[in-house]
């Protein structure tokens, strides 16, 4: 039995849909513990590609429980979309629950989010205007609609009626945007909770069975590390906690039954959206990793930013999450790169900084200082097995070990399952690592 937590070690968009697919055949429950649908996952089996915005992987595995935490916001309209595209390819969503206290997000939510966002002017903060920070705005002040009140006829329309005449006084007159109509909002979402009632549970007392059961528990987030609300690259954040942090809270358990993190970062760094990125390559090798990698959000189609390895906030992903171990992603899309650079500290004003800045103007002032590798100049698509790698592309991988002080668990090569090599599974542990190669350790 082994609990453990899959989070992202750069600004998102690392590959933890792949990681966590794979995975998620040892799960027998996988938990959502943050974020909305401003996330993605992308999923490639054999031909078939499921972009999941709400609903774990595990989706795919039809024993494993499926379950959308508390920590969440649920867009009711988007999720009723994915359960409708999943059945469309054969996939059952009947293990699919979610906790009736996850908050719902509402359409003057997305209103205020695209309004506030473009009344930022040059200091919007690349928002994808889905309505994720006022839903948790309005969970702070304590005035959100929650699963367990969209299911409840008579509780929706007091809340839906009183929320809508509040967000219409914002709309109008803070934004200048015509009103919503209350009786319209009601009568959507309630058709919306028809379809969703069956799935709502409560998920803590689900996941503590589970526990109890001594079930293997994966608990998955969205975004990254350098998007966490607390410890992200602030203002440019997120509105929750990514972090391995968040999973306890988002999920409803407690810190003493997670054994193991797994961080999930790309063999370069990409980034979307507004905010400083010392190692962004606005040149041809840009252009290179951004094309040949697919760089472009699973949520918003917007073309990510593409850089080279940063240790630094690497090093700060291992100490922020404590983690045990790595997967890195997308080590194919160097292939055919002469010579590969990473980043193993900053330069400040001409002082060497080897931690990241807290203040945001400081790591705005960050250069990068570059230790310069060999590259391989070969395809290594085909590899499934650390013996089966070129010796640069090995050794690229040792010095990323070496740098961020964890052993690599997963090397993967390509979008689909089997373009992956398993070092060892972060789940059963060593027992189930490659015989024909020693672990990638730092």
């Amino acid at each position: 039995m082994a609990n453990v937590i899959v989070i992202g070690a750069q600004w998102g968009d690392e590959g933890k849909g792949k990681i966590t697919d794979l995975l998620s055949r040892s799960a027998d429950v996988v938990v959502r513990y943050q974020g909305g649908v401003n996330a993605g996952h992308t999923v490639v089996v054999k031909d078939q590609t499921f972009k999941l915005h709400l609903i774990p992987s595990g989706i795919l595995y039809p024993n494993t429980k499926c379950i959308i935490g508390s920590g969440t916001v649920i867009d009711p309209k988007v999720l009723i979309g994915e359960i409708d595209q999943l059945a469309e390819l054969g996939v059952s969503t009947e293990q699919l629950y979610i906790s009736q206290t996850a908050h719902v997000t509402m359409p003057y939510h997305r209103l205020i989010d695209q309004a506030s966002e473009e009344q930022r002017g040059e200091h919007k903060i690349g928002t994808t205007k889905r309505g994720i920070g006022p839903t948790y705005a309005d969970k702070s002040e304590r005035i959100g609609i929650r699963m367990v009140d969209l299911i409840d006829p008579d509780g929706l329309r007091s809340q839906v009626t009183w929320a809508v005449k509040h967000k219409n006084a914002v709309l109008e007159k803070l934004y200048n945007r015509p009103p919503l109509d209350p009786a319209a909002v009601v009568e959507e979402y309630l058709a919306y909770a028809d379809r969703l009632r069956p799935h709502v549970i409560d998920s803590s007392l689900e996941i503590d069975k589970a526990v109890r059961d001594r079930a293997n528990i994966l608990f998955e987030g969205a975004q990254g590390t350098l998007l966490d609300l607390d410890h992200g690259t602030y203002p440019y954040v997120t509105s929750s906690n990514p972090i391995s942090g968040g999973a306890c809270v988002g999920a409803g358990v407690g810190p003493t039954i997670i054994d193991r993190v797994i961080g999930v970062a790309k063999a370069y760094t990409t980034r979307v959206g507004e905010g400083p990125f010392p190692t962004e390559l606005e040149d041809e090798i840009g252009t290179i990793l951004g094309d040949v990698g697919a760089e472009f959000g699973t949520t918003t189609g917007r073309p990510r930013r593409c850089g080279w390895f940063d240790a630094v906030i690497g090093r700060y992903a291992v100490r922020i999450n404590g983690l045990d171990c790595l997967a890195i992603t997308k080590l194919d899309v160097l292939d055919s790169l002469p010579e590969i650079k990473v980043c193993v500290a900053y330069d400040i004003d001409g002082e060497v900084c080897n931690h990241l800045p807290s203040n945001a103007r400081q790591f705005a002032k960050c250069k990068p200082i570059y230790k310069t590798l060999p590259g391989w100049q070969q395809s290594t698509a085909d590899c499934r097995s650390l013996a089966d790698l070129p010796p640069t592309a090995l050794s690229y991988l040792k010095f990323l070990a070496e740098l961020m002080e964890v052993p690599i668990a997963i090397v993967s090569l390509g979008p689909s399952r089997d373009q992956t090599i398993i070092v060892e599974d972060p789940i059963h542990g060593p027992k189930r690592a490659l015989l024909d190669a020693p672990q990638i350790s730092p």
